[in-house]
């Protein structure tokens, strides 16, 4: 039987991203049985509801057919302005669209997010939270996982260095795996 495919999908673009190395930590410790995978974002132009009747870009069939083959998704995300980054709004987007053909449909779903401040991401979490419910994905209620200060969370190399967070993380990815059982059919 053929692992079970999760896309991590991270909401920064930023080079040294702390939520791409939170979404590197999760990769390197998939469960057996599993294949933890970044599906990237960046690449995407600004959805336009015009490319429904013709020509889309053509970053955006990859992205949707990647979709399409995930049997969940990871989100990991940081917070803009106390929402998700317009990047990661455009990849929803992207991959709901054109109306009847949403590439997320019934995906388990899981939300991470951080922030170098003491908050820890928590608007950007429940927004997109509001988003998957729309786009009919089950997502994990618990454990929630916000990571506040995630700047102290790493040494110098962008490994996850602080073993609380990173116990929390196993702890959270079976979780999560567990949840994946119970609602994927």
């Amino acid at each position: 039987m053929a692992n079970k495919r999760i896309g991590v999908i991270v909401g920064s673009l930023r080079k040294e991203s702390f939520n791409k190395k939170i979404a590197h930590f999760l990769i390197e410790h998939a469960p057996m049985g599993y294949d933890l995978a970044m599906i990237e974002i960046g690449q995407l132009a600004l959805y336009n509801q015009d490319y429904d009747e013709g020509d889309s870009p053509a970053a955006y069939q990859p992205f949707r057919e990647a979709l399409k083959s995930l049997d969940a998704v990871i989100f990991v995300t940081p917070e803009y302005n106390r929402s998700v980054p317009g990047v990661l709004k455009n990849a929803i987007d992207v991959g709901s669209r054109p109306y009847g053909k949403n590439c997320w449909d019934g995906k388990p779903a899981w939300v991470i997010s951080s922030s170098i401040s003491n908050l820890s991401g928590f608007g950007a979490n429940h927004h997109l939270r509001q988003s998957l419910v729309f786009l009919n994905m089950p997502t994990m209620q618990q454990p929630e996982v916000y990571l506040a200060n995630c700047q102290n969370l790493f040494d110098d190399d962008g490994k996850l260095s602080n073993a609380d967070t990173a116990k929390f993380l196993q702890q959270s990815l079976e979780a999560f795996i567990q949840f994946t059982e119970k609602v994927r059919v």
